[in-house]
This record gives structure tokens, sequence and C-alpha cells, in this order.
């Protein structure tokens, strides 16, 4: 439903922007994450987990465009492939949604060894360290189901989810607890929508490239370069933040270990107030972790990017490699 809900968006403003164009939705697919719900997402270890099945139909010339959460998208796409728009972030931050009986509680006056259920190991990491008298379990499943097995069983006192997604479903009055930057980082690209397009369709990527929000681009560019730079992913606990104020990009990066104990947090920012120039040539199409944005300032991109990275190296020269391949082992082991 969230899926249909995030295409129904975009298409909205695409039938806007291009009046005389007829738009169909004409596929709706399930993907090996929404097939396997009895199993971790850290677990199962496939990479293009909710993307696989919506690249194939983009290949074989099914579908001209497919809109994905960018936070489900590999910070490599298969070759031919590119992300052809990000559109205006929503809200980024996770969200707490309670069991009716807590209703206006918030988690740190959750009575001692409450079980909060939650797929994420990032969100699991953070919240552990914040809250030691919290339990954390795996839930899985779309929205719908979360929401139910919270509330017609007793096995859970709130679940964490991203505000976004309860946002856009028309649920933000189950939001109990926003959790800002102090309590939990967010993963990189959460929030965003991405849409998906074959890199050689010039005609579709020049439609869609009118989508992009510079702000989220240049954001979501640094986020994707900083897991990217650490390979990071579903199995292992990397979270962000960024802020874009007054042509400064900010980042914050952190990397933890599985139960929060052990962790690397550290703050970057580069300016990213170049001028748009329409560059025709060769360099039109270049991709920044994926992302091909003819409409944003190439340098700017390229500064979000390396901030990205350099802010990864750091954390790597401060032994966040360990913490991470030890967070990973642990995971494949559970």
């Amino acid at each position: 439903q969230l899926a249909r809900i995030q295409t129904d968006s975009v298409v909205k403003m695409l039938r806007e922007l291009y009046p005389d164009l007829h738009f169909e939705i004409a596929v709706a697919m399930s993907t090996t994450g929404d097939k396997i719900l009895d199993t971790a997402l850290s677990k199962i270890g496939e990479k293009s987990l909710f993307t696989k099945e919506l690249e194939s139909a983009l290949e074989r010339n099914e579908v001209d465009l497919v809109v994905h959460s960018l936070k489900d998208l590999p910070t490599s796409l298969p070759p031919g492939f590119t992300i052809g728009a990000v559109c205006k972030r929503e809200n980024p931050l996770d969200a707490v949604v309670f069991h009716p009986k807590n209703c206006g509680k918030t988690l740190s006056v959750l009575p001692e060894k409450s079980v909060i259920g939650t797929s994420s190991l990032r969100r699991a990491a953070q919240l552990k360290k914040k809250f030691p008298h919290l339990e954390f379990k795996d839930i899985r499943g779309n929205l719908n189901t979360r929401l139910k097995k919270l509330d017609e069983k007793e096995d859970f006192s709130a679940i964490i989810l991203a505000a976004a997604g309860l946002k856009r479903m028309g649920w933000e009055n189950r939001i109990g607890q926003l959790l800002g930057p102090e309590d939990c980082l967010y993963a990189v690209g959460q929030g965003a929508l991405a849409v998906e397009v074959r890199a050689k369709d010039q005609e579709i990527l020049n439609m869609v490239s009118a989508l992009h929000d510079a702000d989220t681009v240049l954001r979501c560019i640094a986020e994707r370069a900083f897991m990217k730079r650490l390979e990071g992913g579903c199995s292992v606990p990397v979270a962000v933040n960024t802020l874009l104020k007054d042509g400064q990009l900010y980042l914050t990066g952190a990397v933890y270990s599985l139960d929060g104990s052990d962790s690397l947090k550290e703050t970057m920012q580069t300016g990213v107030s170049y001028p748009h120039q329409n560059e025709d040539g060769p360099n039109d199409d270049v991709q920044h972790v994926g992302i091909t944005a003819k409409n944003v300032s190439g340098q700017a991109q390229e500064a979000a990017e390396n901030l990205g990275v350099e802010l990864a190296s750091l954390l790597l020269s401060k032994g966040a490699k360990h913490i991470l391949s030890v967070a990973r082992q642990l995971n494949d082991a559970r």
C-alpha cells in the first residue's frame, strides 16, 4: 500500500508537469524483501532486496520508471540504471508508535524490560545504548502488518518506524514520539523517494529530472557516499544526519556495534553554493553514487560526494572497520 501511495504521488507530480502525456501505473510487484517475512532483513543478505524484480522489468522495457524509497536502493546500482530523480524529502526522522495502553508515554518512561519492535540494526543499536532498560526484538512486514501486530497482541510495548512512511499513509496521528538526532540518527536516504530509470533513456531521464529537489539531492549524495565508502548496508548499523543551511552542507555520520556499546560519530561540513551551469557534452550524465541530477550544479554534487567520502575515511581511520566487521560477524551468527 505504501509503495502504491509513493508511486501515485510521483505520477501526480509528473501529470501536473506534463499534462499531455499519459502515465499508466501498469505493474504492482512483490519483491524478495516483501516475500521473506520470517527472517530479519539484515540476515537475508541480498543486496537489492526490494529492487531486483523491478529492475528486471525496467531492463525488459516493460516499465519506464520505478519509484523506490531511496533508502532501499544500494549505493551502487547495476550497470544500465540510474536514479533520475530524488524528490523533496519528507521528514527523515524515526518515530515511535506506542501500544494503545502506553498512549501518551515516551520511551524513557516505559517500564523496565518493555519490548520494542524494530527490524533495523541501526535503530536497535542506538536505542539500546540510549534506553538500556528496554528490550528490542525483530518485527517484519509492511506498515499495516506491523501496526496490526502492535495493536492486536501484547508482544510489543511500541514499535519504531520511519515518520515519512506513517505520514504518507495518513497515520501521522499514531506518532507518539519523534526521535531527534540526539536519540537516533536516521538511515541513509530515509524519507526521500527515488525514481529509477534506464541510464541511456535520455527522453525519460530529461522528463523525470524536473522532479529533483536540489537540497535533497545534495544531502542524499553525501549520505550515500558515506555509506558506500564504509561498505555499509542492511547488515551493519550505519546512521546519518544532514543539514543544508546558508550554502553549507553538514553531515553527521556514525557506526555502531550491535548493542550500541561501541560507536564512532563525527560531523563535517563543506560549501555547496555553486552556480548551476548547463554543461552539455560528455560530463552531462555523470552519476554521483547512482544519482544523475542534470539540473543540480555538478560542482555542488562533487563537493557533497567528497564530504561523504571524507567523513567515512575519518571514521575508518579511527577504527570503524573493526566495529562494522564485528557487527557483521555477530549478525551473521545470530
